[in-house]
């Protein structure tokens, strides 16, 4: 019979094979996913055989993982800034950059009491709902253009019991919920891969909805129409986040100077990427 640490061996290798990356931390993640176990358990159960009722629905997840579907998909859920949240095809996979800018915001942008918080293209709500559960007496809103993904991220927060949030679908700041100043942050993972690059994109990702990658030929026009409206939004001291692509800082940083944003800097990924333009309605982002 079967073991785990068989399986995960025989697993492993036919991931390679298929050339996905980081295969084995894959195949540990489907394992824990049919086992209902963590990671870290598989270390215990290395001897464990498994039966043919745990074996038939992992090959069917192995065989799909192999043809490029997301492990997030096949597993239902992204870990992110210590919170599981539930992703699908409704919505953009969470990136790990963006957690990179949460945990940002959350040390650095020093907020008032009571902050009004915007989450614009929110996606399946991890960097709203991260940024009002951990910021107290926050109201965060969090806005997209798609019922699908508001439908997701609204599951995501009763799931976390995240209660000071409000939904509000819009494109951009369409919606006359979102109209008028005084919004003390205003963060934005919006879609920015120029269209050119449809073509050569990593294969998981043709399992995210087109409308949450593409913006244009250079992947700037929803970010160009987005800046202005949001520097007229913030409350005075406000901040203004974004992630963007490789290549698209200096001229988001534009944008936020022409909109007469001050402190403009572009803050570096983990990877050492400008990934994330930072600004203020007055003062600095430097004043933390």
């Amino acid at each position: 019979m079967t073991t785990v640490l068989e399986t995960l061996d025989k697993g492993t290798a036919y991931l390679t094979k298929k050339g996905i990356e980081d295969a084995r931390r894959n195949m540990q993640l489907l394992v824990a996913h049919q086992l209902a176990c963590t990671r870290m358990d598989l270390y215990l159960r290395f001897d464990q055989p498994l039966e043919e009722t745990d074996l038939a629905p992992l090959r069917d997840l192995l065989k799909k993982r192999g043809e490029g579907v997301p492990i997030q998909h096949l597993i239902g859920y992204v870990t992110f800034h210590r919170r599981d949240f539930k992703t699908d095809a409704r919505a953009l996979i969470p990136r790990p950059e963006t957690e990179e800018l949460a945990e940002w915001l959350l040390k650095n942008a020093k907020l008032p009491p009571n902050p009004r918080i915007l989450d614009m293209g929110c996606g399946s709500g991890v960097l709203g709902l991260t940024l009002a559960a951990d910021t107290p007496g926050s109201h965060v809103t969090l806005a997209d253009v798609s019922p699908e993904a508001l439908a997701l991220a609204r599951e995501n927060a009763a799931e976390l019991e995240v209660t000071n949030v409000t939904f509000v679908e819009s494109d951009l700041f369409t919606a006359p919920q979102l109209g008028g100043p005084g919004y003390d942050l205003i963060v934005a993972n919006l879609p920015y891969v120029p269209e050119v690059d449809r073509p050569t994109l990593a294969r998981e990702l043709a399992h995210d909805p087109a409308l949450a990658l593409f913006s244009g030929a250079d992947g700037l026009d929803l970010i160009r129409r987005f800046v202005p409206e949001a520097a007229a939004r913030l409350a005075p001291g406000g901040w203004l986040a974004l992630e963007i692509g490789i290549d698209q800082s200096r001229e988001v940083e534009g944008l936020m100077q022409r909109a007469s944003l001050t402190g403009v800097l572009t803050l570096k990924d983990l990877s050492g990427i400008p990934r994330f333009p930072i600004a203020r309605c007055g003062g600095s982002p430097t004043d933390h």
